[in-house]
């Protein structure tokens, strides 16, 4: 009887040890690029909102100075009063002028008193915005009854406002000469969510060459 040999030779499969082992790593490798992926979008929408808040400052700070560095001395009577609610300042700057630069607006007919304050953003929150609070005079010189406020950078937790006085080459707290202008105004600004407050400095007047 003749019986034939034949050659058995080994198949080149996985083991079910070598799969597991490959479809693990598989998985380490997609929950490091889904971590590595999620950490750069979290940190691109972080800096974005953060360059938004600092546009929206930038922004504040430029229309300010663009209201602010017009004022006549001596017509203005720039006055500045320190206040404090719950212990946050809540400062107040009060002016006066006619349409135009520092009014916020170039139709109006005679002349307003502008307060620049902190007030709830509405009835049901207690977050806080900055605005101005317009009022016209009458005819017999007293201060009209009506009113307009203009919001003017939104989300706040207190406003501080410090004069540089020249001629005691010092920062004050409180303004009440009506005939010259503080040279800088400073603004320390309380962010929501941020214990940093943000601040600026604004020129009222040019510096003598």
């Amino acid at each position: 009887m003749f019986i034939a040999r034949v050659n058995l030779r080994p198949r080149g499969a996985f083991t079910l040890l070598e799969i597991t082992l490959a479809i693990a790593i598989l998985a380490m490798m997609s929950l490091a690029v889904y971590r590595f992926v999620q950490t750069n979008i979290v940190a691109l929408r972080i800096s974005a909102e953060t360059n938004a808040v600092d546009a929206q400052y930038s922004g504040f700070l430029t229309l300010l100075n663009a209201q602010w560095s017009s004022l006549p001395p001596g017509d203005a009577a720039l006055l500045g009063e320190p206040f404090k609610q719950n212990d946050r300042a809540r400062d107040e700057i009060t002016w006066i002028c006619g349409a135009g630069p520092g009014l916020f607006t170039r139709y109006a007919v005679g002349e307003y008193q502008v307060s620049m304050r902190l007030r709830p953003m509405s009835n049901e929150t207690e977050r806080m915005e900055i605005g101005v609070m317009r009022k016209g005079f009458s005819e017999g010189g007293g201060l009209s009854e009506n009113e307009s406020w203009i919001p003017l950078l939104p989300d706040v937790q207190s406003l501080q406002i410090r004069y540089f006085d020249p001629r005691l080459n010092v920062w004050v707290d409180k303004w009440t000469d009506t005939v010259t202008l503080p040279r800088l105004v400073k603004l320390a600004i309380g962010r929501a969510g941020n214990p940093i407050p943000w601040e600026g400095v604004v020129a009222l007047a040019r510096t003598p060459l």
